[in-house]
């Protein structure tokens, strides 16, 4: 099996940085941590930047959110769960994938939520 860096417009590589925005191998597709465009909105809009960019990953690599098995969400206020939690019951209709969520001192430009994801692909 060969590992295959996966990348779309909204989520393209960037040069010279040491991670991948996700690599497919075999039947899965490992999406790292997606963060909003927006650090100034509010935790709905900055949940809903971060899947969208999540799925439009996953689809690429052949495959959807409903084959979405685990996420990870850090959240630097968990005083924002139940919003976030909101938003992110739209991306997962169906059966809702494995999750932990955690609070964490701070994210990279002020963000406040990032999320991570492993799918499988069918």
């Amino acid at each position: 099996m060969q590992k295959k860096v996966v990348s779309t417009p909204e989520t393209p590589a960037v040069p010279g940085a040491p991670y991948s925005p996700a690599i497919k191998m075999g039947q899965f597709v490992f999406v790292s941590g997606q963060i909003p465009n927006e650090a100034d909105a509010d935790i709905e809009n900055q949940t809903r930047q971060v899947l969208e960019k999540i799925k439009s990953l996953v689809e690429e690599a052949g495959s959807s959110m409903d084959n979405v098995l685990k996420t990870t969400v850090y959240l630097t206020d968990l005083d924002d769960y139940g919003p976030m939690n909101k938003v992110y019951g739209e991306f997962f209709t169906n059966i809702p994938p494995a999750r932990a969520c955690v609070e964490i001192s701070k994210l990279v430009l002020g963000i406040k939520v990032e999320i991570d994801a492993i799918a499988s692909i069918p």
